[in-house]
């Protein structure tokens, strides 16, 4: 079989991609998307997005996905359901090939393959998070819904203070729960936490299960690893701030990447990666922000340069 060749491949589905596909579709570059292993990226497990502009009364994830994805379609953007599982960026005809072996060659490869938030992995809390019922990973996205309530967040780093601190402005009380006895955020993050009336920490603290009527949490069974000792804490909303895994891997090769996993921009403001020709977009890169909309925005950006790149190769 020989290689299908194509100006412009967008690995990846979230916001990111979409936007990133709807410029790249309008410039008549022809772009060709493949999905990836989570069709429509992080935002298809969140019920309720309300801070998106133009949703006045907000949408759920995976609707808002169906409409960016008939939106890229409308400009006759490729959609393709599957994902890249290697990829040859060593020469300027950037190879990719996808998990049942189709070669593609293409003059430019826009990474919009995002990041996974890590999860404790407790059944209960897998379940309450695949139907919307109190579980999360960002605090920003979701701690609008637990205004006035209790919630508790899992996490020692400073993201982890960081949205306990959001949270605290918003629930009645945050309790945090920290596994060993000190944290690993910097002093100032953790004196944050510290220092504000309604969080409570608990050190040497992990998480046994989280509880719930079926449909909501209603409370986090923990354990003291110290002592042994168990409790119930009422809460309806448990975050989980153990970080994320950027879903990088496959281009770590070619690709600079920083010790975590996230892709490094050449330069500053833009959407350049070190190799000619291959741009990032959205979370894959955005270990700040990571938001729907910052997402959307460096997709557009990701298009542009890939539409100058191409420019600059037919002069």
């Amino acid at each position: 079989m020989s290689a299908e060749k194509i100006k412009c491949l967008i690995i990846g589905s979230g916001p990111a991609g979409y936007t990133a596909a709807i410029y790249a579709a309008r410039a008549e570059m022809k772009p060709v998307m493949y999905q990836g292993m989570q069709p429509g990226g992080q935002l298809t497990t969140t019920n309720e997005v309300e801070n998106f502009p133009g949703y006045p009364d907000g949408i759920s994830g995976p609707d808002m996905m169906i409409q960016l994805e008939a939106q890229a379609k409308r400009f006759e953007t490729d959609v393709r359901f599957g994902f890249i599982t290697k990829v040859d960026f060593s020469g300027p005809v950037h190879k990719c090939w996808t998990e049942d072996g189709h070669e593609i060659h293409a003059e430019t490869v826009i990474i919009s393959t995002g990041a996974a938030a890590k999860y404790l992995g407790l059944p209960s809390e897998q379940h309450y998070l695949s139907i919307g019922g109190g579980v999360s990973a960002c605090a920003v996205c979701d701690g609008f819904f637990y205004r006035g309530q209790e919630t508790v967040i899992v996490g020692a780093g400073d993201s982890a203070c960081e949205e306990a601190h959001y949270l605290s402005k918003l629930c009645k009380k945050v309790t945090m729960l920290v596994r060993t006895d000190k944290f690993r955020a910097s002093k100032i993050m953790a004196d944050r936490v510290r220092n504000t009336p309604n969080i409570e920490i608990l050190h040497n603290t992990e998480t046994v299960e989280v509880l719930g009527d079926g449909n909501g949490v209603t409370a986090v069974k923990v354990k003291n690893n110290v002592s042994g000792e168990e409790k119930e804490i009422p809460a309806t909303g448990f975050f989980v701030a153990i970080g994320h895994k950027p879903n990088t891997d496959v281009f770590k090769d070619y690709i600079n990447l920083d010790e975590t996993g996230y892709i490094k921009y050449e330069k500053a403001g833009t959407s350049l990666t070190n190799v000619p020709g291959v741009f990032v977009a959205g979370d894959a890169a955005d270990k700040t922000y990571r938001q729907a909309i910052t997402a959307a925005g460096t997709g557009c950006m990701a298009a542009l340069d890939a539409e100058r790149y191409l420019a600059s190769l037919e002069h």
